[in-house]
């Protein structure tokens, strides 16, 4: 029976060749070029270690490191894990996406290093490792480049008091500058201090737009590695004025001055006003000014990124809640004190997390305490869209989509010319103008969770308690699939219950990564692709097709490119899964999560199109919910282990023998009835679960599970907006709200009259009940107008008559004068 469980095992599994050229024949029997390989006589895969099937040399070959991320601007010293090489070597070359080769090296004690090379992207990165000077290339691993911003504040080098680094030279920042860094984390004697320049060069838009990262100059050289490093500025030689964006880096002496790919400590990239000529220092008003100008001139000739980028949401409520396309922007986040530098007046804000199809630009959206938008229109605090969306777009490496770095150049050191040294504002914040809601359409969400229970995106709620693994959602306008695995809990007694449910959870997306969401005891475990992933240094990470995060160790969020979101959280023993699509799903959808078309009548659709009534029995709906069983040849869960094969692969997906609890049969006993309605009150989901299990804290955490889908579905709810309103010429208005019932009062300067309505409300059709008003000058005002005027013209005329009759005097005595 073992024998024919791990043979069916390696049959239903071979199904993803390696990378790289296959080996001979009789390698087969190894790992070497195999990596991720389930064919041969043996496995490369990773789900091989539970299956026992895994090839003896697979931890020589498929490599694991340690760390597994860091900066995308490379000098990160990682170490291969057990692979203990005891032959010395000078050969060691890492050669990462099979075109990028740095030099690694092995230590004194035999253990393999690698250094991560400047990328210009984010994400997992394939790496190959040579021992023998780069004729053989059969180890491979995966190295994650990470957004500088996400890097370890104990990885970096600070720049300290960074504010006056960005503003040496403008009135009042002159003097040292201080740099620090952990000695620890670049362990060498004496240091050397580099500047570091970005820039982008060629025709925007072109394919001769490219982005280059370059050495500069030295600060400092065979400096003691102390720790720290102060100097004092000076005006940088004219060719390297150019570069206004870059950031200092700190390597061993040992290595020449701009040497590329060794291990380095970095600093933020920032706005190199420290470095600038004595043109900047001498007036750096004007200076500013000039290059707002130019920014200003070259904007105007470039495409308008507007106009592909989405609407933001109405409300703080909705831009929190529609976390498939919309995601914390740290720069002004409320959960860690809405400290929001760029941005006063605001509270929180948001990014949209996938750049734009055609320029990679960016959305962002401001909220106010008030939970209401924040507009340039009205605050120079107010959200601005970026050229250059900060979390960078596939292909990467192609400006404007290099992460972070491309987003400085085209968004914010223009931020810096134009309004933190030098006041011109206006000409910004009118070419990144924020983004009303007028055109907003919140997603809609759909819900599993509890013993389990189901809400549809129609809104339609059902029990289903099977054991096997179903079809929670199938879209074919973008190929989504989402897929769940249902087990019975086991109580403390040791019995199980006659419910089930949700204990893992596997989402893809046309050709996309697969990413699974599992319970491992009483925690989340993450696969990408069948391999468990390590959060331990990172929280987010940018993958094939899709945006992964994780909240706390209980909530992973998964992002993917078409906007839609999936969000997995652990709610007492069991999952809790909530699905967000955004409107251009409609009529593409089916599966336990139902018809996304507004009616609840068809959600009960089987595989074949026929419909179960609404009115169904929660037999009939078993019925249903068996009908969406997960096939083996389609199916994105893992099996990893000899019970999960045995159970869910060797068995029919949904197992016809369990007979489970149905919601008519409930009735909790009677020393529990009390306890039930005080912790349950109406909610029927959470008094199934504790007549199904026996336990209140089973029922509770279900009772919480919907409470939270009910309080995300409340806040989006589609709101009306009649979009930003003028206040008048000569006049001010008074709020800022522009939803509907909102009203705008409208106030004149004095001296002036108001010609029109005082006040214009939102109407329900997302229109104002009047246009903007005119300011006029008053009747006052005029009067007093006409008596300045009118006394001027008096004393012209007077000054006139007295100049004339002076004139004539003096001719009449000229000619009394002649002979």
């Amino acid at each position: 029976m073992q024998l024919s469980l791990l043979l069916w095992a390696l049959l239903l599994l071979a199904t993803a060749p390696g990378p790289g050229p296959q080996p001979a024949a009789d390698a087969q029997g190894s790992c070497s070029y195999r990596c991720g390989a389930r064919d041969g006589p043996c496995s490369c895969h990773p789900t091989c270690f539970g299956l026992d099937s895994c090839c003896s040399d697979i931890r020589d070959f498929c490599l694991e490191v340690s760390p597994y991320s860091g900066s995308m601007m490379g000098g990160k010293d990682f170490v291969v894990q057990n692979l203990n090489w005891s032959i010395p070597t000078e050969g060691v070359i890492c050669s990462f996406k099979d075109s990028i080769q740095t030099r690694g090296f092995v230590d004194t004690s035999g253990r393999v290093h690698c250094v991560s090379p400047l990328l210009y992207e984010t994400g997992r990165i394939p790496f190959t490792l040579s021992m023998d000077n780069g004729r053989s290339f059969p180890r491979s691993g995966t190295w994650l480049a990470v957004h500088p911003s996400k890097v370890s504040e104990s990885e970096k080098s600070q720049l300290v008091n960074e504010t006056r680094w960005q503003y040496y030279g403008t009135e009042g920042a002159l003097g040292n500058l201080t740099l620090t860094w952990n000695t620890s984390a670049l362990p060498t004697d004496s240091v050397t201090v580099e500047l570091w320049g970005y820039e982008e060069t060629g025709k925007p838009y072109s394919e001769a737009w490219t982005a280059a990262w370059s050495y500069l100059y030295p600060l400092a050289t065979n400096t003691p590695n102390s720790g720290s490093f102060t100097f004092t500025p000076q005006p940088a030689p004219q060719n390297y004025q150019r570069w206004q964006v870059g950031a200092l880096r700190i390597i061993s002496s040992k290595h020449h001055v701009g040497e590329k790919d060794v291990h380095a400590l970095w600093t933020n990239e920032h706005a190199l006003a420290w470095h600038l000529g004595d043109d900047f220092r001498a007036d750096p008003v004007a200076w500013a000014r000039a290059q707002c100008l130019a920014w200003e001139e070259l904007e105007d000739q470039l495409p308008n990124f507007l106009e592909e980028l989405p609407d933001c949401p109405c409300t703080l409520a909705q831009a929190r809640a529609d976390s498939g396309r919309f995601h914390t922007d740290y720069g002004c986040d409320v959960e860690h004190g809405s400290v929001c530098t760029y941005h006063p007046g605001a509270v929180h804000c948001v990014r949209s997390v996938q750049a734009s199809s055609q320029y990679g630009s960016g959305q962002q959206c401001c909220y106010t305490e008030t939970g209401l938008q924040l507009l340039t229109t009205d605050s120079t605090g107010g959200s601005t869209p970026d050229r250059g969306h900060d979390w960078g777009a596939p292909p990467y490496r192609v400006p404007p989509r290099v992460p972070g770095l491309s987003h400085w150049l085209y968004d914010v050191i223009s931020f810096y010319h134009c309004c933190l040294w030098a006041p011109e504002c206006s000409r910004y914040m009118q070419r990144r103008p924020s983004s009303d809601c007028r055109t907003y359409r919140p997603p809609r969400l759909a819900s599993a969770f509890g013993d389990p229970h189901f809400v549809t995106f129609d809104g339609t709620n059902f029990t289903f308690n099977g054991r096997g693994e179903y079809v929670l959602l199938e879209a074919g306008l973008t190929d989504l699939r989402v897929q769940a695995r249902a087990q019975t809990r086991m109580t403390p007694e040791g019995s199980q219950d006659r419910g089930t449910g949700l204990t893992a959870v596997a989402v893809q997306e046309g050709n996309s990564d697969v990413v699974e969401v599992r319970l491992a005891g009483e925690s989340l475990q993450v696969l990408l692709n069948q391999e468990v992933l390590s959060f331990a240094e990172q929280s987010w990470m940018d993958l094939k097709g899709m945006f992964l995060s994780v909240a706390a160790g209980n909530k992973v969020s998964v992002m993917l490119s078409s906007g839609a979101g999936l969000e997995v959280s652990l709610q007492g023993p069991f999952l809790s899964v909530a699905v967000l699509l955004p409107e251009k799903f409609l009529a593409s959808t089916r599966g336990l999560l139902g018809t996304l078309n507004n009616e609840p009548a068809d959600d009960f659709t089987l595989r074949n199109g026929q419909v179960l009534p609404a009115s169904a029995s929660s037999r009939e709906l078993f019925r249903f919910g068996a009908d969406w069983a997960v096939e083996n040849t389609s199916s994105l869960l893992t099996y990893d282990s000899k019970v999960l094969v045995e159970n869910f692969v060797l068995r029919p997906k949904h197992d016809p023998s369990f007979l489970p609890l149905f919601p008519e049969d409930t009735a909790p006993g009677s020393s529990q009835a009390t306890e039930v309605a005080e912790l349950c009150g109406d909610n029927n989901f959470c008094s199934f679960d504790v007549a199904a299990t026996g336990s209140l804290s089973v029922g509770n955490a279900t009772r919480v599970a919907h409470m939270q889908h009910l309080f995300r579905v409340q806040s989006l709810q589609p709101v009306v907006s009649c979009g930003w309103l003028a206040p008048p010429s000569y006049g001010h208005k008074e709020g800022t709200s522009y939803l509907v019932g909102s009203t705008i009062r409208f106030h004149c300067n004095s001296g002036y009259s108001l010609a029109g309505a005082q006040a214009s409300t939102c109407q329900a059709d997302g229109t104002w009940s009047w246009p903007t008003p005119t300011c006029q000058p008053g009747r006052r005002y005029t009067v007093l107008l006409s008596i300045v005027f009118g006394g001027l013209a008096v004393v012209a005329l007077v000054a006139l008559i007295y100049v004339l009759l002076s004139r004539r005097k003096s001719n009449r005595a000229v000619w009394g004068a002649q002979p």
